[in-house]
């Protein structure tokens, strides 16, 4: 459901400055994570990096669908004959993403890891599914049918062949986590950067805000804006790597786990707030829905706000963000 996200942040010099900054990038959850802190000496901040790593990767082998020895995938391998006890922590994850899907009205869920890949998007389609086909590859999905049961602290999947992976949205919480950590740590300055998910806290070196370049979807080697960030997250879901087009529509990669069609009408939503798995969720569901139901479900979450791209390139911002609204855009990007 998320794109590979194409946010770059720029880093700016730390000269003259009584905190060093360091960066480490390495692969986990499947994906690339950047990771930079901000502390009084170079030793203190890659021990807390590796306090970072450890951290991901514990989460990784908790909510990971794609290990075979995860809390998530026992409960899928029990899908359909019995609930499985899992950790607190697993139990509100899959929580607040089911709220999400009750919110969006299935637009996100969880459950989309059981859908049939029946859309290519290397090159290969030449037409597209029937009807029937996108019919039957969501018939296992549906949030309808993943039971919580908070005093047994349990998880089940009602129909066999059911799944659940948390894929970006684990990314999202593994990059919120960490900052919670790192602050609790005294670390006062860094990002966390799941694969474009940032959480972002305190300042650069040089006392300025961090900035984070966001990708011109239409062509990825450049940026068509800076945002400014303190204590926030950032997250964006696009559709400009990978699409097809059929009739002259363009369909994204992006499929609503509801209808089993792909998203269509915007390539970029960027998602600001305070929670890196909630802008993601966000950020994937506007995709989803598309511009006028998004900006609904957006302005329900006060602390959040957007910038959209549309197919034709013309943008949407959020009037609520003084440091999105201040942002110089040209009318359409090309």
């Amino acid at each position: 459901m998320k794109s590979f996200i194409l946010i770059c942040f720029i880093l700016w010099s730390c000269h003259a400055s009584a905190q060093v900054l360091r960066k480490r990038t390495t692969t986990l959850m499947g994906g690339r994570f950047d990771i930079t802190l901000v502390a009084a000496t170079k030793e203190i901040a890659e021990a807390n990096i590796d306090t970072v790593i450890a951290e991901i990767s514990r989460i990784e082998n908790l909510i990971s669908d794609w290990k075979p020895n995860t809390q998530v995938s026992t409960v899928n391998q029990n899908a359909g004959i019995k609930p499985i006890k899992v950790d607190k922590e697993l139990l509100l994850l899959t929580e607040r993403a089911i709220n999400l899907s009750k919110i969006t009205n299935g637009a996100f869920d969880i459950s989309f890891a059981a859908m049939d890949k029946i859309w290519k998007f290397d090159g290969s389609m030449k037409e597209m599914p029937s009807p029937e086909a996108i019919k039957k590859s969501v018939e296992k999905v549906g949030y309808q049918n993943i039971i919580i049961d908070k005093n047994q602290s349990t998880i089940f999947l009602k129909l066999k062949g059911m799944k659940i992976g948390f894929g970006a949205l684990g990314e999202g919480y593994a990059a919120d986590r960490c900052r919670a950590m790192m602050l609790a740590r005294g670390i006062k300055a860094g990002i966390v950067n799941a694969s474009g998910d940032m959480s972002t806290w305190g300042k650069n070196p040089n006392g300025r805000n961090w900035e984070i370049g966001i990708t011109n979807p239409m062509k990825e080697d450049t940026i068509f804006a800076v945002v400014p960030m303190k204590q926030n997250a950032i997250v964006t879901s696009g559709s400009y790597r990978k699409f097809v087009e059929f009739n002259g529509k363009r369909y994204a990669h992006i499929i609503n786990p509801a209808t089993g069609y792909p998203a269509t009408g915007l390539i970029s939503v960027t998602i600001m707030g305070p929670s890196a798995e909630m802008a993601n969720g966000l950020s994937t569901s506007t995709m989803v829905l598309g511009a006028e139901a998004g900006k609904k479900l957006i302005e329900k979450f006060p602390g959040y706000s957007y910038l959209m791209v549309t197919d034709q390139g013309e943008f949407l911002v959020s009037k609520n963000n003084s440091v999105l609204s201040k942002i110089k855009l040209p009318k359409r990007i090309k």
